[in-house]
């Protein structure tokens, strides 16, 4: 959830020269600079939890003032969910959702949503398919009938299934030319091996098989309203908005097939060896790093956020400050704590010069063994809690942020609750917290590694480490 996005350019301004100073020796900072200003947690809106008696559950967070309205339906059933043989039909699944329904043309979806003040969106994730938009608060209820038809009535029209198919094609083939792309797809399997959260995307074969039919089908199994949660936040009274809902979505029935099962909890760790994607002529390597992490709903999640943040979710981090401050290997380097249902995902990246793909790495795994023996200073800690709870604070300003993130907490089962917890939880974690899930998580030893370059480039710079080196599957 925690992110580099605006608040991290903001402290690049305050942060990055002292930090980058201190890292480089130079003269101490005058004494006089004014402390922090006081922090100023997210103010999660107040939300109501209601569900309606064919199961579908509601959560209203009104936030009066500005006169927009978010809405974000999602059901349970994302990639994880896609048949073996069709990897990735979630993502074709949500390209086609809107594109017309028993009553309405993919066109009159989009004018009656534009006519509201928004745009129509979805998403596939790994144990979800979100459906979005945010409106003029006058135009609500337009807003939510034509959500309400696209998740009951789709019709997945052959020739827009065609289409769409065409098109996925083309992206994907454009995906597959972008390292990171390549990287990521190749660090799930890493990580997850035969596991559900491996599948992140299409494939060409899914696309070539997948028919009309078998969207119509997978649609039925998964869109239901015992599998699913609609969450409305911004400015609208809640008694009426519960009666339009009851309207719109009460005689939406769930059929009599099974739900989609609860993904389980991957059974083993991921493989400390190096998978590399053979990259011809390419003049960077791009590598990738990864590990199983705690859920969100871990007692050490908040803990593991800091840590993150101090190895290289913030742009002061150590890693930054390392291997592109001090020893310009790279431009861009990063880590990202994310959580899903049954497993949290921790990956570090870096995209390199080929020369320095080895020195790379070995500075990678200084950084993260540094994590799991050395404690930070209060120093850090502070400005990596800052930095957490201000992003998030700047992240869920918008309506259509809140109401996302309150349907992902659905997803993995939490209650909003949750929403405003998060600053608390992470302006409590201590040294000794941060020391405890640096040792758990952390250790080079722990990680799955991939390498997207020039084969050559990427088994002579690795050789070193004398690590099993096999081509990504």
């Amino acid at each position: 959830m925690m992110t580099q996005r605006i608040f991290g350019i903001l402290l690049l301004l305050f942060l990055a020269v002292p930090v980058a100073a201190a890292a480089e020796k130079e003269k101490p900072l005058p004494k006089d600079l004014p402390p922090y200003g006081e922090l100023k947690p997210f103010q999660a809106p107040q939300v109501t939890a209601l569900k309606l008696s064919n199961g579908l559950t509601l959560w209203l967070a009104p936030r009066p003032g500005f006169p927009k309205v978010a809405l974000a339906l999602a059901v349970r059933g994302g990639m994880a969910a896609d048949p073996l043989d069709r990897p990735g039909l979630s993502q074709l699944l949500t390209d086609t959702l809107d594109q017309g329904t028993k009553t309405r043309t993919a066109k009159q979806i989009a004018e009656e949503v534009q006519a509201a003040g928004g745009d129509l969106s979805g998403s596939a994730g790994s144990e979800s398919i979100v459906v979005a938009t945010s409106v003029l608060s006058s135009q609500a209820e337009a807003g939510l009938a034509v959500v309400a038809d696209v998740v009951q009535n789709a019709a997945f029209p052959d020739s827009e299934v065609a289409l769409a198919k065409r098109n996925a094609a083309d992206r994907l083939q454009q995906q597959e030319a972008d390292p990171f792309f390549l990287a990521s797809r190749a660090l799930a399997k890493a990580i997850f091996a035969q596991h559900p959260y491996a599948v992140t995307s299409l494939t060409q074969d899914s696309i070539a098989k997948a028919a009309a039919e078998e969207l119509r089908s997978e649609y039925a199994r998964r869109f239901r309203p015992d599998q699913a949660i609609l969450v409305v936040v911004g400015d609208f009274d809640a008694a009426k908005m519960t009666a339009t809902v009851g309207s719109l979505f009460g005689n939406w029935a769930a059929p009599p097939t099974p739900p989609v099962p609860a993904v389980e909890k991957p059974s083993s760790p991921a493989p400390h060896t190096v998978s590399f994607v053979d990259r011809p002529n390419s003049v960077q390597t791009t590598i990738a790093l990864g590990s199983l992490g705690p859920t969100e709903n871990s007692p050490d999640y908040a803990a593991t956020q800091v840590a993150n943040a101090l190895y290289g979710g913030m742009f002061g981090s150590r890693l930054t400050l390392n291997i592109r401050e001090d020893k310009g290997y790279t431009y861009s380097p990063g880590s990202y704590l994310s959580a899903r249902r049954a497993a949290g995902i921790f990956q570090t990246w870096a995209p390199v010069q080929n020369d320095v793909t080895g020195a790379t790495l070995n500075e990678i795994d200084y950084e993260l063994n540094r994590m799991a023996t050395t404690s930070p200073s209060p120093e850090e800690l502070v400005r990596a809690q800052t930095y957490l709870v201000g992003n998030q604070a700047i992240d869920l300003q918008a309506q259509d942020s809140v109401a996302r993130s309150l349907a992902r907490l659905w997803i993995l089962g939490l209650p909003p609750e949750e929403l405003g917890l998060e600053s608390e939880r992470i302006r409590k974690v201590t040294i000794k917290d941060v020391d405890e899930a640096g040792a758990q998580y952390f250790p080079a030893a722990r990680q799955a590694i991939v390498a997207v370059g020039v084969e050559k480039v990427v088994k002579d710079q690795l050789a070193p480490f004398n690590l099993e080196m096999k081509p990504a599957p």
